[in-house]
């Protein structure tokens, strides 16, 4: 969205349109157009606020409320960070002392919103100009006087009068997710650099970032919503509290060196699964701690136990049978069950869960969960049901 489009959309005319876009959002989208433009809407302006509509039903998810006030782009609010999880970012820089924070490569501004909100004063940077204007718009019709939007290269950006910097780098590029950090905007040595720049730094990541370029001394941090991790970030020098942090928000969090083992041995009566976020801070050894778990394979991370441990950081999966993988053997065990629907879990297992459902046949009216995994090396299928919740179709 370019500026001239916000600038329209800002306008009463704009609003009108919007009001009505709202109403029409989720049907057709050419009978809303038709609809809009019938009203006198002219075609630019009705593009525009259809576009918006659809893209603040989309965000609903992530910022609540302000969804329906605020702007978008596309791109913006792919990358953008959920409110539950801006706000724990800026509640935790406020305890730390932070007053003044530099946001680089603000986008459409998720988190200098929540930093505002916290009582921070923030300095945004954007690279691009529309997306630079979006994040200004919102932060004024949120009524957030503490946010200075500037558009132009973070690279560029005054950082000697702030306490602490945010950095949240492009990973999109003509509409396509960049993996390379070398490709990012701002590229990854500026954004490695920036800890030795200004020592309260926070990095936020896409969830596969390797863990390799964890800066010397930072606490990496993976974070989970809903059983979806959702980023990384790494928390630079003395924000850095732990090692390695896996937060899952609204339900706790795991911390530990990020270098433990857990002791392996024979499959237990429970299965348990960690949530990504447990997985990808290396915390699985600690998991397997608190729960008094072990894992069957030293390379796979699903955590057995004796007896169904109730915990947040896992679901749970009672197995009834451990067979060698064996597609005869395991579509005759799932016809004398009656199984019918099925979900398949797999770590370890090159198999197509797709491929593998349609070869099994199913029918039945019984629901099971099927374990693909490794135990001691050799490919094995676990058949049981969660403990709590439901399986999929």
């Amino acid at each position: 969205m370019h500026a001239g489009q916000l600038a329209a959309l800002r306008t009463p005319d704009g609003v009108k349109a919007l009001t009505t876009a709202a109403e029409l959002a989720g049907g057709d989208p050419l009978a809303a157009a038709a609809a809009l433009r019938s009203s006198g809407v002219p075609a630019g302006l009705a593009a525009a606020a259809l576009t918006q509509a659809d893209l603040r039903r989309r965000a609903a998810g992530k910022f609540g409320a302000d969804a329906g006030r605020m702007f978008f782009t596309r791109a913006g609010l792919e990358q953008a960070t959920r409110s539950a999880v801006a706000t724990r970012r800026a509640a935790r820089l406020r305890a730390a002392g932070v007053r003044t924070l530099a946001d680089l490569g603000c986008g459409i501004g998720a988190d200098a919103i929540a930093a505002a909100r916290s009582g921070i004063t923030v300095y945004a940077w954007e690279a691009d100009p529309g997306t630079a204007a979006v994040a200004a718009a919102n932060a004024e019709v949120l009524g957030l006087a503490g946010i200075t939007v500037t558009a132009g290269d973070a690279t560029a950006a005054d950082l000697s009068g702030v306490d602490a910097v945010f950095c949240d780098p492009a990973r999109r590029r003509d509409g396509r997710r960049v993996f390379d950090p070398a490709a990012y905007s701002p590229p990854w040595d500026f954004v490695a650099a920036l800890p030795a720049r200004v020592a309260r730094t926070v990095l936020k990541l896409a969830p596969g970032i390797d863990h390799a370029l964890i800066p010397p001394g930072a606490e990496a941090e993976w974070v989970s919503v809903r059983a979806e991790v959702v980023e990384a970030a790494f928390w630079c020098g003395p924000l850095a509290e732990v090692p390695r942090r896996a937060t899952l928000v609204g339900a706790g969090e795991l911390t530990g060196t990020g270098d433990a083992r857990a002791p392996v041995g024979p499959v237990g009566r429970y299965l348990f699964d960690p949530d990504g976020a447990v997985v990808r801070a290396h915390l699985v050894a600690e998991f397997a701690a608190l729960i008094g778990g072990h894992l069957a394979d030293p390379e796979i991370a699903y955590v057995y136990a004796d007896t169904p441990v109730p915990t947040p950081y896992a679901r749970c999966i009672e197995i009834e049978e451990v067979l060698p993988f064996s597609l005869k053997r395991l579509r005759a065990l799932l016809r004398a069950r009656g199984v019918g629907r099925l979900e398949i879990l797999k770590r370890g297992s090159a198999l197509d869960p797709d491929r593998l459902r349609r070869d099994l046949r199913l029918s039945g009216p019984a629901a099971a969960s099927l374990v693909l995994t490794r135990v001691a090396g050799a490919p094995v299928a676990l058949i049981g049901s969660p403990t709590s919740g439901t399986t999929s179709t």
